[in-house]
């Protein structure tokens, strides 16, 4: 069960996109350093098809991408909504943000733009220092992955 926290409209979490962001809780990674401890608790509302179209028809067409930001404790339910979006709004793009090192096998490289993976290691820093751990991939429409990470770093 996938439940939401709170949703923003953001610039910097996809590069090149405007980000609908929706912050999920129930996070398992309880990284230490984490910006976002509130999202380690049971909080929120549960989050699903009737969600995305409310938010859909909130922000109209003030995004270019669906940012699924969390949902670690239930990948089966974040491809399905991915799949969702990209069936029902195939223009809007879709990214997830898990903080395993692994893509998990529920998830369907189809359904998705992009997928940041890795968890927050306060050492590494996060996306947009060079020594992070974690890697942001786009995913080609052959499936293939690009690890896009250095497009976060100030040149």
């Amino acid at each position: 069960m996938l439940k939401y926290f709170n949703y923003d409209v953001v610039f910097q979490e996809i590069p090149n996109e405007v980000t609908l962001a929706v912050n999920f809780s129930l996070c398992p990674n309880k990284c230490k350093g984490c910006h976002s401890p509130w999202l380690w608790q049971d909080k929120g509302e549960i989050f699903d098809s009737q969600s995305i179209d409310y938010l859909f028809d909130l922000y109209k067409d003030n995004f270019t991408c669906f940012g699924f930001m969390g949902g670690d404790n239930d990948p089966q339910s974040v491809n399905m909504l991915a799949k969702y979006i990209r069936i029902n709004y195939p223009h809007i793009k879709t990214a997830w943000y898990s903080g395993k090192n692994e893509i998990p096998k529920e998830i369907d490289l189809k359904n998705f733009n992009y997928i940041k993976t890795g968890p927050y290691i306060q050492e590494y820093g996060s996306l947009k220092d060079k020594t992070t751990n974690q890697k942001l991939l786009k995913i080609n429409t052959d499936l293939s992955t690009e690890d896009i990470t250095n497009m976060f770093w100030k040149k």
